[in-house]
């Protein structure tokens, strides 16, 4: 598997070397485990910003080489953060509970802190029970398994159903934005069981690790989102340097004659669309704990739309594109919102950045679809000098992508 993937995709070694020299230099650099010259809050950004690239990836699979927009992908990568947010939550608050209780003169109950604990956490939503979804939250390995079970059930289910009744397209991309949508609008509500709009909370609290202060913390999450970065990608190399990859970008170039050649269309589909959201759970239950909290707005439509934008500047069609793509905007994101960009005085107007970057980014997603359809990965090319092959010769199919006569030969 190894030597396919890197004879057939020798950019997978060169993006290897780089995420492992990147996560050197900053380790050597940060605070935990460094000369401190780069900040914890930064090596907590950097950490995320190699799960959005994660996600990205999976997204370049599903739309790049497939040819599925989906508007929904981020409601997996939200879902994954959810599973092990329930149990990060579920512990802090049981070591908190367990101390306070410790004190009392009559030792407490297993139903007695089981029930202080439902307080605690259900409180702000007007309730003190723990629902249904709760009921391995007290389980590391359940809640694991969760974070791709969860997201690949939902996928496998919604994808059997929209794929199967061959709805393709635009249609195909409102529907799976739809469900997003759908997914938010539940999550809002105080009794889903996952507090409603206040979310989950305090989750760069590792249970059992208060000895470790966050800048270490933020160092092992940094290195957890760049070994699942790596691996996302040799795997997604893997697919779509063999035959399955070029029966998916078949599908994406020509869904009925891949179908008229015998291939189970559907099938490939509904696989690639599930294993991208189990890719998705993975790089979301990585970068919660980074952020902290997770509530329902993050899987609201405008996070997925924000995800295929990546891809798009990026390079769709590239696996180093979307990874490019998710940095470059993600970082880029980071520096306008959070303030560091300084206002542009025009005289009679002040451009506030923080105001203006959403429009600033819409007008990029859609000068790059129009004048740079392949994305920064083009550059890249250029860079490399990798170009079309030379086609010659008569044509031996119907078309004028068919095999030529000249390259049938060789």
């Amino acid at each position: 598997m190894q030597n396919t993937v890197f004879l057939r995709q020798p950019s997978v070694l060169i993006f290897l070397s780089l995420l492992g020299l990147f996560t050197v230099v900053i380790t050597g650099l940060s605070e935990g485990l460094g000369v401190g010259l780069v900040s914890t809050s930064f090596v907590k950004t950097l950490g995320k910003t190699l799960c959005l690239a994660l996600v990205a990836v999976a997204m370049d699979l599903v739309w790049g080489y497939a040819g599925i927009l989906s508007l929904g992908h981020f409601a997996f990568f939200g879902l994954g953060g959810y599973m092990i947010g329930m149990w990060l939550m579920y512990e802090r608050t049981r070591g908190i509970v367990e101390t306070s209780l410790a004190e009392a003169p009559i030792p407490p109950t297993a139903q007695e802190v089981t029930d202080a604990i439902g307080n605690q956490i259900f409180g702000v939503v007007g309730s003190s029970e723990f629902p249904l979804v709760w009921a391995f939250a007290d389980s590391l390995a359940i809640q694991l398994v969760l974070v791709v079970a969860v997201p690949g059930l939902l996928a496998l289910v919604f994808g059997w159903l929209a794929f199967r009744s061959r709805v393709t397209g635009v249609y195909l991309s409102i529907l799976t934005q739809a469900m997003t949508l759908a997914l938010a609008l539940y999550l809002f509500q105080n009794d889903s069981g996952l507090r409603g709009n206040n979310g989950l909370s305090g989750l760069q609290n590792l249970p059992g690790m208060d000895h470790v202060p966050q800048a270490v913390l933020s160092v092992w999450f940094l290195w957890a989102s760049a070994l699942a970065l790596g691996l996302g990608y040799v795997l997604s190399a893997w697919i779509v340097s063999g035959k399955f990859g070029s029966v998916i970008r078949g599908i994406r170039d020509n869904e009925s004659r891949v179908r008229f050649l015998g291939y189970s269309v559907e099938g490939y589909k509904l696989f690639l669309f599930t294993l991208t959201a189990m890719i998705a759970g993975i790089a979301g239950a990585l970068y919660y704990p980074q952020a902290g909290i997770i509530n329902p707005a993050e899987i609201a439509p405008i996070a997925s739309i924000y995800l295929a934008v990546w891809v798009a500047i990026g390079g769709r069609g590239r696996l180093y594109g979307a990874v490019v793509g998710a940095v470059f905007v993600s970082l880029v994101s980071s520096w306008f919102t959070g303030g560091q960009a300084p206002d542009l005085n025009l005289g009679v107007y002040t451009v506030k950045w923080v105001d203006w970057w959403l429009i600033v980014l819409g007008v990029s997603f859609v000068l790059v679809t129009l004048f740079a359809p392949k994305g920064m990965g083009g550059l890249v090319d250029l860079w490399t000098g990798r170009r079309a092959p030379q086609r010659h010769g008569a044509d031996l199919g119907p078309d004028s992508s068919s095999l030529r006569e000249k390259e049938a030969g060789e």
